[in-house]
């Protein structure tokens, strides 16, 4: 009888240990980003676009150095040196949509549509840009599709790079520089 109630109780923790992996394992996180986080890095990366585009309107007084954190997002310092080289590049860039032709007077960027995924550290943020730039007898406007990749390390979330992601696309407020 006991060898029968042995063989019983280990049958029923076999079958106990069976289920617990099931239920008690860790939930992976979704490949997708929450809301707040998506509206967070969108903000963070099309501030950086806004300061390039910004730099192709002649303006007396421009802060050239770049942020070294947007709203709890944090610039790595290689991002930072090709948004400050950027920028500069843009300033002395001809700002006129055709050579010889009137300066822009206005530029306006912003990012939609944007949608955020995590792989294990890394956070890929695809958006659409759409910036605007004005000149004193009209406007240009392009649409861009741009990756933006960030780094987790606990709550700390850090960009670390940007591309486009159309092959033909020349956005105007895209130095002659390598931005990844």
């Amino acid at each position: 009888m006991v060898r029968q109630w042995t063989r019983a109780g280990l049958a029923i923790v076999l079958a106990g240990c069976a289920l617990l992996p099931a239920s008690s394992v860790v939930r992976r996180t979704s490949p997708d980003v929450d809301a707040e986080t998506t509206r967070q890095l969108t903000a963070a990366a099309s501030t950086l676009l806004e300061r390039r585009s910004q730099a192709l309107v002649q303006q007396r007084h421009h802060d050239r150095s770049s942020p070294t954190e947007i709203l709890g997002v944090r610039i790595s310092p290689r991002v930072a040196h090709v948004q400050e080289r950027a920028v500069r590049e843009l300033e002395t860039r001809n700002r006129a949509p055709v050579e010889g032709g009137p300066a822009y007077t206005g530029a306006r960027t912003r990012l939609d549509g944007g949608k955020a995924t995590r792989t294990g550290d890394r956070i890929t943020l695809e958006a659409v840009e759409h910036t605007e730039v004005r000149y004193d007898s009209g406007k240009l406007t392009q649409l861009v599709r741009r990756r933006f990749e960030f780094r987790t390390r606990g709550e700390q979330i850090t960009l670390i790079g940007e591309r486009v992601l159309d092959p033909a696309a020349r956005p105007v407020n895209d130095p002659d520089l390598p931005t990844r």
